[in-house]
């Protein structure tokens, strides 16, 4: 480095510049006999004498000669080029460009050169170009713009060494990261900008702005919040609706910037009058009216509207009516604000799917794309399923990029339908912690695959560890059992817990394997199979008489079911649905326990005043009967927990052995909980992630086998109570705290009137 000279390369383009300009021709006309090249190193004389293209003998003007050194120039080799007339020939001086010995980058922290260096053209042993390293300039700086620096600046340097070749240094001044200060919206009646905030991307700066990186300013994803306004409101009926302009402001100081949406909402439709027509006569249209799932006076959607034309078509296509289309025809009525539609049931053209191509998939195997398809080779091509089957491919979450086009094949009546893919990872290792008022804290490690082996199975493994109870999990799961749309899972876990408010512990050992299929648009059923080793164990002498006789280690064989219907995500109303699940497992099939245990939940949401508050209620119950004149045990039997019943410790109430030394809970064979809630913004900055809400509820734990022939009450008792709660998005992880009242309660119940819950992982 010592005596090196720093150049810059304006610099160096002024130098070429100069030389070009000090050119002069004494000659208006010459003829060129013969042509002479200096000072090149690397470039053969045949080449630069190529670059200029003259021929010998050529008779040339002093212009002509001018745009033979322009040429030359333009070959991007030579730092300078002069074009000499001497006598009957020409002489071409010319000074080459350097090769790069090594490039590096400088001030960089924010970004390490393995971020910055694939970005670049310029390489070590390749011709130094100035307008390249300009470039090379402008990409790191995009580089820093996609992190929110757009005050980064980038300058590239070279350092001359021997042999005439150059060391290329980018020095990098990073700049502060832009922050949205602000995030507004105007033209919005409907709804407030509390809540098109929690619609877009974009986050504004709030309270702990130095650690939330979503508060950062990408311009990059203005576009994706455009969409995301315009499929909120269109969903919700406004299907005028249209983002007018984006807006971005710089502050003062040019560390913020103050985004604007512009919108225009238009009116709100409903549905009107819905019908069904034909083409064809041998379709029977009644059969098809039966099938929509559409009502007049619902608010209009176009997702709605897409199901019910999927929905057709699959009829159709299972009638045998292969190149039937369904055509929606709206009619707009102003004046009562609706939209008429008609499912038309036209005759599409006879087009057939020769192949489906699938690139860019390196780990994926080809069969896991595939069978998102619903087309295969040889059928009728259908573009409303080639669009569905796409978005069924990107909700894989295996790729960060899917593009699906179609194109003629080999016969006009023939299209090749295009998969290109771009992976992403799908492993993880997390660890992370939580805590609760109840259980203290517990330290988690976990490990998941989403595309175990390309195979687009799943694959996890889950340790948790607190004071008082641990689990370790491992779960696998088979998306396309035997290519079909069936669920294989298989999960094994091993439990222990030494709850301070029982004088006793369990370890249970469990290996279960599961099947699950659709029964259903949203409803699914998962049959299992479970066999488990259940130890209780170091009963206390004050234990109650019931479950010192319970102590000891049995094996469950059991097997049974669960029905879950989805319509909170699945369906079709946005701002309300419903979730539904019930199941049994029997025990008994083989095994020393038998039993037969039901439960049931059901939970019913809706989003109301302009969907600013989420108001909810979830019922839930749960019954064992043992079989025969057997006996449940407490580690089979239900207890509440403090999320079911706020105002109570988990495990806090239900029946009692008051003659025990220490009269612990014993668990119950019967159990119902109803929660009443509602979640409300408190006014506060949104970007700070904090909302208020207020619940009550009730519930009860009761039924005994042995009830020790009447002294312990087990019998059906309510509690009640009523509270507020503070829930907080922290950058570490969600935190709730419950303050909570209880109304009705038993002497020998547990209180609890505060409770705290946080959870992290990273």
């Amino acid at each position: 480095m010592a005596g090196a000279v720093s150049t810059s390369v304006r610099a160096i383009l002024a130098g070429a510049a100069i030389v070009v300009g000090s050119t002069t021709f004494g000659l208006a006309q010459i003829t060129i006999n013969s042509i002479i090249v200096n000072g090149n190193q690397r470039v053969p004389d045949a080449t630069i004498v190529s670059f200029a293209d003259i021929e010998p003998g050529s008779v040339l003007t002093d212009g002509e000669i001018n745009d033979a050194l322009q040429r030359v120039i333009g070959s991007g080799l030579f730092e300078s080029v002069e074009v000499i007339p001497s006598g009957s020939g020409l002489i071409i001086e010319v000074t080459e460009r350097p090769t790069i010995n090594r490039i590096s980058i400088e001030g960089n922290r924010r970004l390490v050169d393995e971020q910055l260096l694939p970005e670049l053209e310029s390489s070590p042993r390749r011709v130094y170009s100035p307008v390249v390293a300009e470039a090379d300039a402008a990409r790191i700086a995009d580089a820093y713009l996609r992190e929110s620096r757009l005050a980064a600046n980038v300058s590239p340097r070279i350092i001359r060494r021997s042999d005439n070749r150059v060391d290329l240094v980018f020095e990098v001044s990073e700049g502060q990261v832009i922050e949205n200060e602000r995030v507004s919206f105007v033209g919005n009646r409907a709804y407030s900008d509390r809540r098109l905030r929690r619609v877009v991307n974009t986050k504004q700066a709030g309270l702990l702005r130095n650690i939330i990186g979503g508060d950062t300013f990408i311009p990059e994803r203005l576009d994706f919040d455009r969409q995301l306004l315009t499929d909120f409101y269109r969903s919700r009926g406004y299907v005028d609706f249209q983002v007018l302009d984006v807006s971005s402001e710089l502050s003062r100081s040019r560390d913020g910037t103050f985004i604007t949406f512009n919108l225009r909402e238009g009116q709100q439709f409903s549905v009107g009058e819905v019908s069904v027509s034909s083409e064809f006569p041998q379709i029977e249209i009644e059969e098809y009216r039966r099938a929509l799932r559409l009502r007049s006076g619902a608010t209009w959607n176009p997702a709605l509207i897409e199901e019910q034309i999927t929905r057709l078509e699959r009829l159709a296509l299972r009638q045998g009516y292969d190149f039937v289309r369904v055509d929606p025809r709206v009619t707009r009525n102003p004046r009562n604000l609706t939209l008429d539609v008609e499912f038309a049931l036209v005759r599409g053209p006879r087009v057939f799917v020769e192949r489906i191509d699938i690139e860019g998939n390196q780990t994926t195997l080809d069969r896991v794309i595939r069978r998102q398809f619903d087309t295969v080779e040889g059928d009728p091509f259908n573009p409303r399923e080639i669009r569905n089957s796409a978005e069924r491919i990107r909700a894989l979450g295996f790729f960060g990029n899917v593009d699906v086009n179609s194109r003629e094949g080999s016969a006009p009546d023939q299209v090749v339908v295009d998969v290109d893919v771009e992976e992403q990872p799908t492993g993880s290792l997390s660890f992370g912690g939580t805590y609760n008022s109840d259980g203290g804290v517990a330290l988690v490690v976990g490990f998941s695959e989403r595309n175990f082996l390309g195979r687009g199975q799943s694959l996890s493994v889950d340790l948790q560890s607190g004071s008082e109870n641990s689990t370790s999990r491992l779960s696998f799961r088979e998306p396309a059992f035997l290519g079909r749309d069936l669920t294989f899972g298989l999960t094994t876990t091993y439990a222990t817990s030494n709850y301070d408010n029982a004088n006793y512990e369990t370890r249970v050992t469990t290996f279960s394997p599961s099947l699950g299929f659709p029964v259903g648009e949203n409803a699914r059923l998962s049959v299992f199979y479970e066999i488990a080793k259940e130890d209780l164990y170091n009963v206390s002498a004050s234990s109650s008489d019931i479950i010192r006789a319970e102590e000891g280690d049995l094996t469950r064989s059991s097997v049974g079911y669960t029905y879950t219907l989805d319509l909170l995500r699945g369906g079709l109303n946005p701002s309300r649905g419903v979730l539904l699940t019930f199941g049994q497992e029997l025990a008994g099939v083989g095994g020393d326990v038998d039993y037969l245990k039901t439960t049931a939940r059901a939970v019913a949401q809706r989003d109301i005043l302009n969907e600013e508050v989420t108001i909810r209620a979830i019922l839930e119950g749960g019954v064992i009967n043992a079989k025969g004149s057997g006996t449940t045990r407490v580690i089979d039997r239900f207890f509440l927990s403090s999320n079911q019943l706020r105002g109570f410790e988990s495990r806090g109430v239900g029946p009692r052995d008051t003659s025990a030394g220490d009269p612990e809970v014993l668990g119950g064979n019967k159990y119902a909980a109803l929660r009443f809630e509602a979640d409300f913004p408190l006014g506060l900055p949104e970007e700070y992630g904090i909302s208020g809400g207020v619940f009550y509820d009730m519930g009860s734990l009761w039924g005994l086998d042995n009830n020790l022939g009447g002294a312990v009450d087990d019998g059906f008792e309510l509690r009640t109570s009523i509270g507020v709660s503070l829930l907080w998005d922290t950058p570490i992880g969600p935190l709730r705290l419950n303050f909570a009242k209880p109304l009705d309660k038993n002497a020998l119940d547990a209180e609890q009137t505060f409770d705290l819950t946080i959870s992290t992982q990273f």
